[in-house]
């Protein structure tokens, strides 16, 4: 995207937080104070904990921590020893492992305090778990069935002081590493996991078409049974660390009015399956990705789901849920249960898929257009991996 486009796109953007006024402030200074970020204009979505590791640059990208259709009508403020705040971000790539806290601080542009909050960076050392054999199951929707993530964390274990990494699964795509197996299908929801089933087996390249692979048929019905999955279908191996990346599919299509019933159905769900896995790996420490943002761009939108779904509407569902899932599952790590905020580290606006393309029939001039809503660019998925990397990195040296 040109220099030229950007600067008329933030001329909008001003205009518009003029124009929105100081009523919105009113409401806006109303949420801040409330003890639980609530969602709407000004929430602000921040972590508990931010993992890293030496090397390995870790990001807070603004628009992704606060629910605003024009972010740049705020001013951000980053107290942190370490890090440089930049124009959209935060940013640091440590080179001192330890534990450091850092606060947001979200002003309006009448330079009134919106909202603030703070979060912990936990930085491994670099020879963090140097020498072990570990093994980690990934399971997901699409984003982790594109084996992109799950790729670079092959490659990022394969580094000097690093373990070994073996990845466990049953699902093996097409042109990637042998090694590089996971249980991530396209379309799947919480509850695909704990209840699909078919006798019919999946077409090649389709194994989303087929069963959960923890769905088995026990008295003639399909039952959800984790634990059967690792003695049967990992021979008996329990992860050592597990992921759980899904929620796209089930929000997607929300609307204002299902929303919450739809989060509560979700959370159930979640329980249930982070329930069985925990039967069936006792000893495992389990992560919980709240899904990641969509692009920062409506043009993949309109490209993906032409006038079905807006980048705002998600974007609403999308924040939403991952405040939820975090309430829901956050402060859990005595339970080996942690939340690992990939949302907060990706960039939704340069690392997703685009394409070139002329303004408009009548004219030739060229574009950037993003086209894809939900699914990363590598670089995207990549950044995905820094943050479990960063989330095992730490677990290890403790």
């Amino acid at each position: 995207m040109s220099f030229k486009v950007l600067l008329q796109r933030r001329f909008v953007w001003i205009c518009a937080a003029l124009l929105l006024g100081c009523a919105s402030a009113v409401s806006r200074a109303a949420t801040a104070a409330k003890p639980a970020p609530a969602i709407g204009p000004g929430a602000l979505l921040l972590p508990e904990t931010i993992y890293a590791a030496p090397g390995q640059e870790t990001n807070i990208y603004f628009d992704n921590v606060v629910l605003e259709p024009f972010v740049h009508q705020y001013l951000f403020d980053v107290t942190c020893a370490k890090g440089n705040q930049q124009e959209e971000r935060w940013t640091w790539a440590p080179n001192a492992a330890g534990e450091f806290p850092l606060q947001i601080e979200v002003r309006d542009l009448q330079d009134n305090i919106v909202t603030q909050g703070n979060t912990t960076l936990r930085v491994s050392p670099a020879n963090a778990g140097a020498g072990q054999k570990i093994s980690l199951l990934c399971i997901g929707d699409s984003l982790t069935h594109a084996s992109i993530y799950t790729a670079e964390l092959l490659h990022l274990f394969s580094g000097e002081n690093n373990p070994s990494l073996t990845l466990l699964g049953t699902n093996h795509v097409a042109n990637t590493a042998p090694e590089n197996l996971h249980e991530g299908y396209g379309g799947w929801k919480y509850s695909s996991f704990l209840t699909r089933w078919t006798n019919t087996p999946p077409p090649a390249g389709r194994p989303q078409a087929g069963s959960s692979p923890f769905v088995f048929l026990e008295n003639g019905k399909p039952v959800f049974d984790f634990p059967r999955y690792v003695k049967e279908k990992l021979h008996g191996t329990q992860p050592d660390f597990i992921t759980v990346m899904l929620g796209t599919n089930d929000i997607f299509s929300a609307t204002d009015a299902t929303v919450d019933d739809s989060i509560q159905e979700i959370l159930a769900n979640a329980d249930q399956l982070i329930a069985g896995v925990r039967a069936g790996a006792p000893h495992a420490k389990i992560a919980i990705l709240p899904p990641v943002p969509p692009t920062y761009w409506q043009d993949a939108f309109g490209n993906n789901y032409h006038s079905g779904q807006t980048r705002w509407g998600y974007r609403k569902n999308q924040f939403k849920l991952d405040w939820h899932l975090m309430q829901h599952f956050g402060n859990r790590e005595k339970e080996g249960l942690f939340i690992v905020p990939a949302y907060a580290n990706i960039d939704c606006m340069h690392n997703f898929p685009s394409t070139e393309s002329a303004v408009n029939a009548r004219n030739s001039t060229k574009v950037q257009r993003a086209t894809n809503g939900v699914h990363p660019a590598a670089p995207g998925y990549q950044q995905i991996a820094d943050s479990i990397y960063g989330w095992i990195k730490w677990e290890l040296s403790k």
